[in-house]
């Protein structure tokens, strides 16, 4: 493939497939700002990486790995300082689920509990939210099927855990 069609290809998937970048940093990042950065890093790494696409793969499957590495190195590097603003961010959460019905105040607080997790169990939980089957998300992580099964289960475990919490 030589540059140009590096190029059309790259602006094809990123067009077709923005929604997984979205989501993937919608989960990572709660400030918009770092949303954006981390956005434009899995841009960068795409691009970098697109003369070694295997077309036996699905293209979402491999937009997903390199996603969620991206995502995963960035959270790690930006993990400190996000420590700092966690306790205000939370408070600030809480305040506004009050405002919301029940199911978006439940919603929420789904969404905020995953972005509490580590950074496997949120990957995990992005794939097992977009219904991939156990195959695909163990493709797309690098691990067993048997594994990606026991550690959604611990995950929901977990999440159910916090709900319950929320009810004594």
């Amino acid at each position: 493939m030589d540059k140009q069609e590096q190029q059309h290809f790259f602006e094809r998937i990123i067009e077709q497939h923005k929604g997984i970048l979205l989501k993937v940093a919608l989960t990572y990042c709660s400030d918009a700002v770092d949303r954006q950065d981390l956005r434009q890093e899995m841009m960068i790494q795409i691009w970098q990486s697109i003369h070694k696409y295997n077309d036996q793969y699905k293209i979402s499957t491999w937009l997903y790995r390199i996603s969620l590495n991206v995502a995963i190195s960035f959270y790690r590097k930006s993990s400190t300082t996000a420590k700092k603003y966690t306790e205000l961010t939370g408070r600030l959460t809480e305040a506004l689920v009050e405002e919301k019905s029940e199911n978006e105040r439940q919603l929420n607080l789904l969404e905020q509990f995953i972005s509490e997790l580590k950074e496997i169990d949120k990957a995990l939980m992005i794939l097992y939210l977009e219904d991939k089957s156990h195959a695909e998300i163990a493709e797309i992580l690098g691990m067993s099927v048997s594994n990606v099964g026991t550690k959604i289960g611990r995950v929901k475990d977990k999440l159910k855990a916090r709900f319950s919490q929320l009810k004594s």
